[in-house]
């Protein structure tokens, strides 16, 4: 194996409550009805198909798709400028994978213009040989084009990489992707069979270890 790529919404740093609050401040401004029910299936969506989402339930007038959908990313900068924090793991386990020489990769479903504001916010930027958004490519995850891009702007065949993820959409994306994926889920849901489609399942980012790693080696070998 030669690179890992992590996933940056809910695994590397807790940000889903700032898309809620965003979403809730902005929508609501315009006249959407926000409610919980409807906000638990927006979790996974690209921020476009979240404006989409809403619009088509509660359509308004007088804002854009594109000014609405532009309102909610500033003001998830905002929160995770002023509130962001990384999840546990974070620090370890990019210091795990740089000692041992891999390169480092991101592939997010968030717009592009959020990666330097959370890497810059948990003070890892560094770490990142390269990083990729779903805005810039044709479909978000599930489908995998977010996560091969990252593999090759790393200049990394697919099968060499292991990926870090903690949603159900992204693993899918992952295993679409020819990678090893490495769950790390809301711990609320850590013990759901849904992530059984993963190839490794841990609590926190840390607890990936020499033994998973020589683990994925020897299966692919």
């Amino acid at each position: 194996m030669q690179a890992v790529i992590f996933d940056m919404d809910g695994t590397l740093i807790d940000s889903e409550p700032m898309w809620k609050e965003a979403e809730k401040q902005v929508f609501s401004s315009i006249g959407v009805e926000v409610t919980d029910k409807l906000l638990s299936q927006t979790v996974s969506m690209t921020t476009r198909e979240v404006t989409e989402f809403w619009y088509s339930h509660f359509p308004w007038s007088g804002k854009s798709l594109d000014q609405v959908e532009n309102e909610v990313v500033e003001r998830v900068a905002e929160l995770i400028s002023e509130e962001g924090v990384a999840l546990e793991g974070v620090r370890e386990i990019l210091n795990f994978f740089k000692n041992k020489k891999f390169k480092i990769g991101l592939s997010t479903n968030a717009p592009s213009k959020l990666i330097p504001v959370v890497l810059n916010k948990l003070n890892i930027s560094h770490y990142f040989h390269a990083t990729s958004s779903s805005e810039h490519e044709i479909k978000g995850m599930p489908d995998p084009a977010v996560y091969l891009s990252t593999a090759k702007k790393l200049n990394v065949e697919p099968s060499k990489c292991i990926a870090f993820e903690d949603s159900i959409s992204g693993i899918i994306s992952v295993n679409q992707a020819n990678m090893r994926t490495v769950v790390v889920p809301n711990i609320s849901e850590f013990a759901d069979n849904k992530f059984e489609i993963s190839y490794i399942k841990r609590r926190r980012l840390s607890d990936f270890s020499d033994v998973h790693l020589d683990r994925i080696a020897n299966e692919m070998s």
